[in-house]
């Protein structure tokens, strides 16, 4: 195929030189010149430009007069008209957002008569009033002794139950968005179906039996066999009736779709762009004929997710729990199916070589046209945030910096060989912070890895809180901001014990292509941090956990981080990026939740925060 010159309904003529041609890539969102994590500049190839410039092809010429506009109170628009308000009634806009006007998602018809949405936003996220200490918690990894194979929201209460009874104040978990409900199930949290709906696997089923925890594997495909033979067993018997419907009239059409999306994928697999093509069309008459015929299996499916709903806010029970963003979503998954023509085809999103991955990454996800997202008034972004921090309080957005741009790569190309498209970042910020503000969810902003200009102050200015790893900071943590999430390590990096032993540098040379040299270096660099303050190069991995969270309890962040698996000394990190070759997210906490959190006093990562506090 030739990807230099073509026109079509989406397609725009590519110029092939010149400056015209810089211009053309740039109106349409691509960033060609670029700086790495180290300060080197880049260029982007001029084919993988074109290539990328026909993927995202032609916005209407009014798409400024359609899309929404995003402001706060105060605001000058430049606008003027009548604004029918979200929750009933009408305003007026003079230009300026009125200091009264209500925060939320109104509908401005214009004196030009152009109907548009206008999103009034606070500008700020909603933040606690005081600094708090909380787990890090890979929850499919927190098995109990009465898990089926995996953990799951009772094993999630009653991390919460001795959170509280430490005096934490939050839980930091990984996605618990749903995937495609066919085994094999992918284990991969970072690449959902959907980010608006969570996986069935998590609920606690009383299946009758007492599986001992499996000491090598979290084993996701036995336990989702296992329950969903006795959840459509308590489905048939339920008496819920009156209390479901009404939840499911709640939800809307978005539920309906997924619902519908489940039986498809439980009958033709799990990826939608390989079904028969009378199914590939969400509102096609066939897939309405298997809602309406298969009616009691869409209910089904609507039914476990009234069931997560209840789990969770009894799990949580008030306390904050952070649940984690996904960067994107699987393209054969349900939302790309509703969502169609709104995300990239043929391109996935990842990361440019950095220090985290030195041959880059790929997610596998396909990114949203920027354009499209505009045109769809924003709702797939919207519904995603709010369904993500809803009822827990917290949100966590993987990869903030995809707010403004993302890495895009062409399919069948490497991760070094992709280019940045930006995205509308003040817009999706302050949708970002009108939805912390309604939910009162504080939210994280995973800023680590290549991190333009600008970025850091754009998530100060709205109180999203960033990123601080020990692993990668230079300055001490009694210098890092108040306004961050203050971590030791995180599930992409190694554990303290790993890193200590030796081990993690074992791990990577046995499952990575990375060059040895490189990851022994890395090593090195982060030993290099870990041993500042007084920590002997004899002293054993208990010592090296104790002095590196003693170390952290320093900092004066809002959120302090402690991960489960150096509180307990695993080796291992829960995942390993750029690699297949490993049992990525299948790796159980080495001792059993209940049996945790039976034990007496707390955990040495908490023991050295808690004295080094005591010492200021």
């Amino acid at each position: 195929m030739d990807d230099t010159t073509g026109t079509g309904p989406d397609l725009m003529p590519v110029p092939h030189t010149g400056s015209e041609s810089d211009e053309v890539f740039r109106q349409a969102g691509l960033q060609l010149d670029w700086v790495d994590a180290n300060d080197g500049p880049h260029r982007v190839d001029e084919a993988v430009a074109r290539r990328m410039l026909r993927t995202i092809g032609v916005p209407p010429p009014d798409l400024d007069e359609r899309a929404p506009v995003v402001t706060r109170p105060g605001r000058s628009t430049g606008l003027t008209g009548e604004v029918r308000l979200e929750h009933g009634g009408t305003s007026r806009l003079d230009d300026v957002v009125p200091a009264d006007m209500p925060l939320g998602y109104h509908v401005l018809l214009d004196d030009a008569g152009n109907e548009r949405r206008l999103v009034v936003s606070p500008g700020r996220c909603w933040l606690p009033d005081e600094p708090q200490w909380g787990w890090a918690v890979q929850l499919y990894a927190a098995l109990s002794t009465t898990s089926a194979g995996i953990g799951d929201l009772a094993d999630l209460r009653a991390l919460r139950e001795w959170t509280e009874e430490l005096g934490g104040g939050f839980l930091l978990v990984n996605p618990l968005h749903a995937v495609a409900p066919v085994v094999p199930l992918e284990t991969s949290p970072y690449l959902p179906a959907t980010r608006r709906f969570r996986n069935p696997v998590y609920l606690r089923v009383a299946t009758g039996r007492a599986d001992p925890v499996s000491p090598g594997r979290v084993d996701r495909d036995a336990g989702w066999t296992l329950k969903l033979a006795t959840l459509r067993e308590s489905y048939a018997e339920r008496d819920d009736r009156e209390g479901f419907d009404a939840w499911r009239a709640a939800q809307g059409q978005p539920l309906e779709d997924f619902a519908v999306w489940s039986v498809l994928a439980a009958e033709h697999g799990g990826d939608w762009r390989s079904w028969p093509a009378e199914l590939r069309d969400p509102t096609g008459d066939a897939v309405r004929d298997v809602a309406r015929d298969l009616g009691d299996e869409v209910e089904f499916h609507a039914w476990l997710q009234w069931l997560l709903d209840r789990q969770l806010a009894e799990a949580t029970g008030g306390l904050t729990v952070i649940q984690d963003l996904p960067i994107g979503v699987s393209g054969g998954g349900a939302d790309a199916w509703s969502w169609q023509g709104v995300l990239a085809e043929g391109t996935t999103v990842g990361a440019p070589p950095d220090a985290l991955n030195t041959v880059g990454q790929d997610w596998g996800s396909p990114p949203f046209v920027p354009w499209r997202l505009r045109m769809a008034d924003y709702e797939p972004f919207i519904q995603s945030v709010r369904a993500t921090m809803a009822g827990t309080g917290g949100l966590r957005i993987d990869h903030v910096m995809g707010l403004f741009r993302l890495w895009w790569i062409p399919q069948g190309s490497g991760p070094g060989d992709g280019c940045y498209v930006r995205y509308p970042a003040e817009d999706l910020l302050d949708i970002v912070c009108l939805e912390s503000h309604r939910a009162r969810a504080v939210v994280v902003g995973e800023d680590l890895g290549t991190v333009e200009d600008g970025v850091t102050e754009a998530l100060e200015e709205r109180g999203i809180l960033g990123y601080r790893v020990l692993w990668f900071e230079d300055d001490e943590p009694s210098d890092w901001p108040v306004l961050s999430l203050a971590s030791v390590t995180t599930h992409d990096l190694p554990t303290v014990t790993g890193l200590w032993t030796g081990v993690d540098v074992e791990d990577q040379l046995a499952s990575s292509g990375m060059d040895p040299d490189d990851v022994r270096a890395g090593r090195e660099e982060l030993l290099e941090r870990l041993r500042r303050g007084e920590l002997s190069a004899s002293a054993g991995p208990e010592e090296a956990v104790a002095h590196a969270y003693a170390r952290l309890a320093e900092a004066p962040s809002m959120l302090l981080a402690l991960s489960l698996e150096d509180a307990l000394g695993a080796p291992r990190r829960p995942n390993l990026p750029g690699t297949t070759a490993r049992d990525n997210w299948c790796i159980p906490l080495p001792v059993p939740v209940d049996e945790l959190v039976r034990q007496h006093g707390p955990p040495p990562v908490l023991a050295a925060l808690r004295r080094t506090a005591e010492k200021a």
